[in-house]
């Protein structure tokens, strides 16, 4: 039998069990929000878990206990709400939410804890959310953005960017290659937009959000016009081995 890693497949006995193996609990993190012309709502809720998944599948491969909840389906949006079709928290609700599952995680005696995060506009709460909750429960909580943490082995496998971006080459890619039916393909043509969230001037360093709708009529940061199922799994595979070598480096959790 394959090794069981969905926290919503197994049993309240085998989660007690894998706590006292001190497993890691993973917890994915997202949003729904638009994606631009040519992607379905629903793709952070998507590629967070597939990360989440097949991080876990290696950890587990590797010998390691491991656990992933269900994905927490929404985060903070703000800036894409003028176009419609997303739905948006405020930082104490978000907080709020990912502190309920951290707690009873521990609760549950698990000490260990990872917030995978899927959405660009999660990336500071959750890192805030990771700090309090480790000196809350008494526990190592890590948090991190997947393309923040491992982004050298994302860069090489993309045509037109640096990185990853939204609804650009990267998120296209990983959604034909996980969700086909989530692309519309016919739309794909209109699917770029500038290169980046911030406005000649900003550096990196200078936090301010705007509306998506003010930087990009499209919605898309990015190019997603040379996206394919192929490069796809080939950015999963990387993203996920980098990923699960973090975070079985024994330093990180000792």
């Amino acid at each position: 039998m394959a090794y069981e890693y969905e926290w919503m497949r197994l049993t309240a006995e085998e989660l007690r069990a894998r706590a006292a193996e001190d497993a890691l609990v993973i917890i994915p993190v997202a949003s729904l929000e638009q994606h631009g012309p040519h992607l379905a709502t629903g793709v952070d809720i998507i590629l967070g878990t597939g990360v989440a998944h097949a991080t876990a599948e290696r950890i587990a491969a590797a010998g390691q206990p491991v656990v992933v909840t269900p994905c927490v389906w929404t985060g903070l949006a703000e800036h894409h709400m003028a176009f419609g079709g997303t739905v948006t928290l405020d930082y104490a609700a978000f907080a709020g939410v990912l502190r309920g599952i951290a707690r009873s995680a521990v609760r549950h005696g698990f000490k260990r804890v990872m917030l995978l995060n899927g959405h660009g506009g999660n990336a500071e709460a959750v890192a805030v959310a990771a700090t309090e909750f480790s000196v809350e429960f008494g526990v190592k909580v890590a948090g991190g953005t997947y393309w923040h943490v491992v982004p050298e082995v994302i860069g090489p496998l993309l045509e037109r960017q640096a990185g990853l971006m939204h609804a650009c080459e990267a998120e296209t890619s990983m959604i034909m290659h996980l969700r086909p039916e989530s692309v519309r393909l016919d739309r794909l043509a209109e699917a770029h937009g500038p290169n980046s969230t911030r406005v000649e001037g900003q550096p990196p360093g200078l936090a301010m959000r705007r509306s998506f709708k003010a930087l990009s009529p499209s919605g898309v940061v990015g190019d997603a016009r040379v996206a394919s199922a192929e490069k796809g799994a080939k950015l999963l595979a990387a993203i996920s081995a980098k990923m699960a070598e973090v975070l079985l480096n024994p330093k990180l959790w000792a």
